[in-house]
């Protein structure tokens, strides 16, 4: 008798063999016909019960939701809607699932709303929209391994404890081990923090980027993927207090090899997916046409969920500066005729997603790289354009997301990192490690930063950020 996984028995042709399942019920129809699932695959397997043949308090416990351990034989299915199923010669309840308590549930047959669903993120993986989702995630994650792997980078692991905010936006989640109610004060009556755990403040790291800037100057080039953390009090569908992070980090590089390696990594790993994720992909495909097809006509996507992976691996990405894109949204109608909520006005203005969403949707009709923003609308360590109002920072646009990756050129010049840092008030003292690796064998370097949520979100064609990780922190909740 074989054990094996659903996904690889609905693959079989070992007709007449007898295999040996574990899985839990999505339904029992006319007592005869289990549909099984155990997380490998979308689809079900077909499991045939002989009711005459089986104690009928056993078959009572056959439940939505129950856990069951099926043996039987593979054989070709006669029904048309599945190509195999399994004969069932013996079968074990392995967990019950009590049908009144399972109605209350989302395991229940009735179709949830996704806000539902989250405050049951504990069962919600066993849908089909959040097997399919999480499946995904799982072998992106997988394929970013493998890009970084096969193209000879390192990955490292950057501290989630830091004294630093690689940001400057100071919206970090303090670590103390100090005791709130009676901390040791200093003699201005603030909090003395060289008392606490690691003798000065810390917090959730916001970024690896600067330790991932320190390592690519001894490994020649890294990447970091882990989780970052902002204390941003931001209740939308696109914030998440916690989330994942995609770093590289190469020494020798500048914007242009910058710009290259984002474009050619997401490239691979879009079409990875493709590749690998066929079945989860289609449900998804099926499933965001339908949400859009419930959203007011000028609301709706004009591409399919296929069709935007597709859009972005088959095309090259326009590169284009800010000021030539400031231009264009100058004098786009949108902006001209007030339909944007964030009008256009002058040079300077920090893009927003629906001008963003207009450049890659509507005028260039591709994804678009955005370059040489201005110098006071982005972080310090990127690096100063000869124009003295410019840096080196590149943003890459995606359909109906908008900026999918961050990325810049780092100041490598330590005289120009110094006036930046000093102009925005930045303690050199934090960052003395930092200024450091401009002092020993300084060079040009490059990285981007890519949110995880924010790739499986466009990948899946999920609207809420929320709903592509396994437990959500957002403000007010913490749950699970």
């Amino acid at each position: 008798m074989i054990q094996a996984k659903i996904a690889e028995i609905l693959d079989s042709n070992q007709f007449l063999q007898e295999f040996e399942v574990n899985g839990w019920v999505r339904s029992f129809r006319s007592n005869r016909f289990i549909a099984l699932n155990d997380g490998s695959t979308i689809n079900n397997l077909q499991c045939v019960i002989d009711f005459e043949n089986f104690d009928q308090d056993e078959l009572k416990r056959i439940t939505v939701g129950a856990a069951v351990l099926v043996k039987g034989t593979l054989v070709e299915s006669q029904g048309n809607q599945q190509r195999v199923e399994i004969e069932v010669k013996e079968f074990k309840i392995l967990g019950d699932a009590n049908p009144e308590e399972v109605k209350l549930t989302i395991l229940s047959p009735k179709r949830h709303s996704l806000e539902k669903l989250r405050e049951q993120a504990h069962l919600r993986v066993r849908t089909n929209t959040f097997g399919a989702i999480m499946r995904v995630r799982s072998k992106l994650s997988f394929a970013v391994h493998s890009y970084f792997q096969q193209n000879n980078f390192h990955y490292v692991n950057t501290p989630i404890i830091t004294g630093s905010d690689a940001e400057g936006a100071g919206e970090m989640f303090r670590v103390s081990a100090l005791d709130m109610e009676n901390p040791p004060k200093k003699e201005d009556g603030s909090i003395d923090f060289s008392e606490d755990f690691f003798g000065k403040e810390t917090n959730l790291t916001v970024s690896g980027q600067l330790e991932g800037e320190a390592y690519a100057m001894g490994l020649g080039q890294i990447y970091t993927f882990g989780p970052t953390f902002r204390a941003e009090n931001s209740n939308t569908s696109r914030h998440l207090a916690e989330f994942w992070m995609i770093e590289p980090e190469v020494a020798f590089c500048d914007l242009d090899g910058n710009m290259d390696l984002a474009e050619d990594f997401i490239k691979y790993v879009l079409k990875y997916i493709l590749e690998n994720c066929q079945d989860d992909l289609e449900f998804l495909d099926k499933r965001f046409k339908t949400e859009e097809e419930s959203k007011p006509k000028a609301d709706r996507s004009e591409m399919g969920l296929m069709e935007k992976l597709h859009f972005v691996i088959d095309n090259n990405f326009k590169r284009v500066s800010y000021t030539e894109a400031i231009e264009i949204l100058k004098n786009c109608k949108p902006n001209k005729k007030k339909k944007f909520n964030y009008i256009i006005e002058e040079w300077g203005a920090d893009l927003q997603s629906e001008h963003e969403r207009f450049l890659v949707e509507k005028h260039f009709k591709c994804p678009v790289i955005l370059f040489d923003y201005p110098a006071n609308i982005k972080a310090f360590y990127m690096r100063l354009n000869e124009d003295g109002k410019t840096v080196r920072a590149m943003d890459i646009l995606f359909p109906g997301i908008g900026e999918i990756v961050g990325g810049s050129q780092r100041e490598e010049r330590l005289d120009v990192l110094q006036s930046k840092m000093k102009e925005l008030d930045i303690d050199e003292k934090e960052l003395w490690w930092y200024l450091d690796t401009r002092k020993f064998g300084t060079c040009v370097h490059s990285g981007f930063g890519l949110g995880f949520e924010r790739l499986v979100q466009f990948v899946t064609g999920m609207g809420n950020i929320r709903d592509v990780i396994p437990f959500p922190r957002f403000p007010g909740n913490a749950e699970f």
